[in-house]
């Protein structure tokens, strides 16, 4: 799987629930999530910062533990 390090404009779209930028940008405002405006208004937004402000719902890998084995 190879995804963006951005979001989509869809992915934003799905997000903010607004199609125009500047309403975009208020709902991510309001919801604390880090983003630039590009010169042609477009907005920017790290998936990482999404996912940290969000919450991240991947399982995350299990990490195992080393116990020793008496025998």
């Amino acid at each position: 799987m190879n995804e963006s390090m951005f979001l989509s404009e869809d992915e934003l779209v799905e997000m903010t629930g607004k199609v125009r930028h500047p309403a975009q940008v208020r709902v991510l405002n309001r919801l604390g999530i880090d983003h630039k405006v590009r010169p042609d208004g477009s907005i920017v937004v790290l998936r990482a910062v999404s996912q940290r402000v969000l919450g991240d719902r991947t399982p995350k890998a299990t990490i195992k533990t080393w116990e020793p084995v008496f025998n």
